[in-house]
């Protein structure tokens, strides 16, 4: 009796600590996606001028995976070293414009 009760104590004290590695895992994978977050927010705020943050801010909004696209070409082009300038409303707007597709127009004609 005294030997399963000690089975017992091993068993949920190993499952406690197994609870705890990955609570610490998570709080360390939070920490290292905040500092990322963070890293890109500084960069593109050093990339972009007011206007076109304003437009991405908008864009991410409204749709967040091609806003996700825009970040990362320009933290790629501005880690690169291939920006020169800071990017404007209008040059966003021209990226914006190739990235996402046309709309098509449907006419329903009646007969």
């Amino acid at each position: 009796m005294d030997e399963e009760l000690e089975r017992l104590r091993r068993k949920r004290l190993q499952e406690l600590q197994q609870e705890e590695n990955l609570q610490q895992s998570l709080e360390g994978q939070e920490a290292q996606q905040t500092e990322y977050e963070e890293q890109k927010k500084q960069i593109l705020r050093s990339i972009l001028t007011p206007d076109a943050k304003d437009r991405l801010t908008n864009i991410k909004i409204s749709r967040p995976q091609i806003a996700e696209q825009i970040e990362q070409q320009l933290i790629i082009l501005a880690q690169s070293g291939r920006l020169r300038q800071k990017i404007t409303d209008d040059q966003l707007r021209q990226l914006l414009a190739r990235l996402i597709p046309k709309k098509r127009d449907i006419n329903i004609e009646r007969r």
